[in-house]
């Protein structure tokens, strides 16, 4: 075991909780920095590699930061409704309430193992009833403002356990509980209209410190096209459906139409002939994920309705199928094939032998590009954006068609037919209809005594003691919405609960979270790009348009870590039996050699394989940075002298510039070079061990430094350090070290820098300058720039370590 275990991590803790050390001074606001990891669901009863992955090198970034003068605000929470509970309530018969308390009590005691400056006074627990109850004012507000409504839509079933699954709860379009596929019900459940918000969720991303990947996830998540809404009416009736299209200019190529096989128009115009074939082929289509439907490589299928649609453009008589690739839940539910210039519908109408009609001059068909219009009667020759106008406005004169902007995202479904999550706080009276809860009776509280068994129900339905109350309306009998909230919700405002978190009188203080938001720094996975993340902007400019913030976005810079493999290279999981839980090697080699492991062998945006040789180097290389430190500690610091030797400005440049490198290398959060440098520091160091070099003041400094800059890398060991050489508790109250670009320059030789051969300048350079840098450094220099003037300068001639002779005329 290493001496820098788990007696010296509990020594320092210990200290750091006594003196409040990192607790964070609301007085002092011009330098806050708010920095905050995605807070862990206890689902399982440990955190494992992944977590200190998030949390500990981020931790190190705060304490840098704090070093550099920040007031440093990083608080930590759980996000503890959800689905793994529930199931394993299940299974087990352990109340979710009482299984999720007891993870978090657990992963409390690991978090603070950590050694991390979490303020812990602002812990956040989603499923308490005292975050819940804002959790559910948030949805009431939303309410209010228009953006939360109840709509029917098709939901996903699992016809063996009898119940709702939600998505992440369906694998390769079965049920991960117990193996069966998965069907498609429509269920009467409740939206956000994030939809509202789609075009400043766009544009602002341009405006984030965000990976760029994740800005173009957001972006095509949005998917914002513009075009045009066309409308087709049904042949024979008064029916009609809309087609939206950034194709106008292709209209007149319409062959045929396809409706989702959901849509509630197709049971309309089903004629008799085809209506088992359509019925048949809608069942095969519910047992589809909408991911699966979607797929550019599955082959497209359909089934003609036996109705036809009119072309608004010409008149012609389209068919009207049905086709599994086209989702009621995206755009308007239908498409307008062009098979002689789209790839999908020209593959469609050669398997069931349709029409192909080219109105557009290029190419091999299908012929996706723009070009001349042909057979378009008097649109022949326009092309690309006139082409397009001048059918639009032809469609705008005839009342069948206008311009519009479509976008891909769609409002949020938050109805979730699952016990274990906050109740959505609405009644339901017969003669008042839908009632919000009033604000003085939140929260309403999830009842404990609840039967799980899944039976095609909210488990909340089974409880009459909670479904059963009065109307805040009128007074008479009323019942409860079954239904809890996506746990999503819950993590869409966190961060504005945290700087507030005692509040119990608001969900929060403006006047307090518009000082301590936006969040400065958040760091979390990149799985959450199109779910979490866009939440969560969605809420803050909801909240921001009531009047309860004044800033449009809530997390400013965004980083991801890289995902912890297992020994083997896989993802790690209990069924692969190839996890790494951290505490066996804290307890062997303290938290400290942990963290420095994981900041070191990994880059912390790519990830990687857990190595044990890995974490035995660490703990190798802390163990001789301590003997390094421990030979050079007791040097004679009166003894020094004005000048440096050759021995002293080699341990001097590398001093300075291991402080160069791990300031801007920290700042991006490249912590394996951070180690890095520690490693050739310590090497420079070693090398005085026997031989001391003549300037010892300069030894201890370095020394001094050293300990700050590996303080946050490793900040029980760099206490420890710290204590030893004599210097006041803490560290952590310690400056950064800055560097002196002069230590940088190794060696410098003087130069005559010559006009036409009269010398007109003496310079110093480093003496391993290029000739090119050489040449630049003599041009630059005010005395030569002065007497040169406007002149033309013919050629520019260096002998290295002599002069630079600037012929002008």
């Amino acid at each position: 075991m290493s001496k820098y275990g788990t007696a010296i991590d509990k020594k320092w803790q210990k200290r750091w909780e006594e003196t409040d050390l990192y607790k964070f001074d609301k007085n002092k606001m011009d330098k806050k920095l708010y920095v905050l990891e995605m807070f862990s669901y206890p689902s399982g009863s440990k955190l494992h590699a992944g977590h200190w992955f998030n949390y500990g090198p981020v931790d190190s970034w705060a304490r840098f930061k704090r070093m550099q003068g920040y007031n440093v605000f990083q608080p930590m929470g759980f996000d503890a409704f959800g689905l793994p509970a529930e199931n394993y309530a299940i299974k087990t018969g352990v109340h979710p309430k009482d299984s999720t308390l007891k993870n978090i009590e657990t992963m409390e005691k690991q978090l603070k193992a950590m050694g991390a400056m979490f303020n812990w006074d602002n812990e956040v627990i989603t499923c308490k009833p005292e975050y819940y109850k804002w959790t559910q004012w948030v949805f009431l507000k939303l309410y209010e403002k228009g953006l939360a409504y109840r709509k029917k839509a098709p939901v996903n079933w699992c016809p063996s356990c009898n119940t709702v699954l939600a998505n992440e709860q369906v694998v390769d379009n079965c049920c991960e509980r117990c193996g069966t596929e998965v069907t498609k019900r429509d269920l009467t459940q409740w939206f956000l209209k994030i939809t509202d918000y789609a075009e400043e969720l766009l544009q602002k991303l341009d405006e984030l410190d965000w990976p760029e990947k994740t800005k173009a996830m957001q972006r095509h998540w949005i998917g914002k096209s513009t075009g045009a809404e066309v409308t087709f009416k049904v042949v024979g009736s008064d029916l009609e459906f809309q087609v939206f299209t950034t194709r106008a200019d292709t209209l007149f190529g319409v062959t045929y139409v396809v409706l989702a096989p959901e849509s509630p128009l197709v049971d309309k115009i089903t004629t008799d002939e085809y209506k088992d074939a359509v019925k048949e082929y809608k069942e095969s289509t519910k047992k589809q994920s909408d991911i699966e439907r979607q797929s550019i490589s599955k082959e497209k299928t359909g089934v003609f309705t036996g109705s036809y649609a009119i072309n608004p453009i010409n008149g012609a008589k389209v068919p009207i199928w049905i086709g599994d690739y086209v989702l009621s839940t995206y755009g308007t539910g239908a498409v307008m094939a062009v098979p002689a210039h789209d790839e999908r519908d020209f593959a469609f109408a050669k398997k069931y032998n349709l029409p192909i009609i080219r109105v557009i001059e290029g190419g091999e068909l299908p012929f996706t590009e723009y070009g001349p219009m042909t057979n378009s009667s008097d649109y022949n020759g326009l092309s690309g954006e006139a082409a397009k106008n001048a059918i639009i406005n032809k469609l705008e004169s005839l009342g069948l068609g206008a311009k519009k902007i479509n976008y891909r995202l769609r409002d949020w479904l938050v109805s979730r037919q699952r016990y274990w999550g906050a109740p959505i706080p609405v009644v339901y009276c017969d003669h008042c209809g839908i009632v919000p809860v009033p604000e003085d009776q939140l929260p309403v509280k999830l009842p404990y005594n609840v039967e799980f068994a899944p039976d095609g129900k909210s488990p909340l339905a089974k409880s009459e003691e909670f479904m059963n109350t009065t109307c805040p309306k009128c007074g008479g009998p009323a019942r409860r919405e079954a239904d809890t909230l996506d746990t999503f919700v819950c993590s869409s405002w966190y961060y504005l609960r945290y700087p507030d978190n005692k509040n119990s009188a608001k969900a929060f203080d403006p006047e307090i979270i518009n000082k301590m938001l936006p969040v400065d720094k958040y760091v979390g996975g990149p799985e959450h790009a199109c779910m979490h993340l866009l939440y969560a902007r969605f809420i803050t400019k909801a909240l921001r348009d009531m009047g309860y913030l004044n800033f449009d976005e809530p997390f400013l810079s965004l980083r991801h870590q890289g995902l912890i493999l297992g020994p083997d290279g896989q993802k790690m999981s209990k069924s692969k039996g190839n996890t790494i839980s951290p505490d066996e090697y804290i307890n062997e080699y303290g938290a400290d050699v942990f963290r420095m492991y994981l900041m070191f062998g990994f880059d912390y945006s790519m990830g990687g394989a857990w190595s044990d040789d890995g974490i035995k180097s660490i703990s190798k290389f802390i163990d001789r940075i301590e003997r390094v430190l421990d030979s050079l500690k007791n040097f004679d610091s009166s003894s020094t002298k004005d000048s440096f030797g050759s021995a002293e400005k080699d341990l001097n440049f590398v001093r300075n510039y291991t402080i160069k490198s791990i300031t801007e290398d920290a700042e991006k959060m490249q912590f394996n070079t951070c180690i890095a440098r520690m490693m050739e520091l310590t090497n420079a160091l070693s090398k005085y061990e026997n031989e001391p070099v003549k300037n010892t003041a300069l030894v201890r400094e370095t020394i001094l430094d050293f300990i700050r800059l590996i303080a946050p890398f490793a900040p029980h060991f760099a206490e420890e350090q710290w204590q030893s050489v004599g210097m006041p508790y803490s560290v952590f109250n310690e400056s950064w070290p800055e560097y002196d670009k002069k230590a940088l320059v190794k060696d410098e030789v003087e130069i005559a820098v010559q006009v036409n051969g009269k010398i007109k300048a003496r310079i110093n350079i480093p003496s391993d300058l290029s000739e090119e840098d050489i040449k630049k450094a003599a041009l630059e220099n005010q005395d030569v720039k002065t007497f040169i003037g406007n002149k033309n300068i013919v050629k520019v001639i260096v002998i290295k370590g002599r002069l630079v002779n600037i012929v002008i005329k």
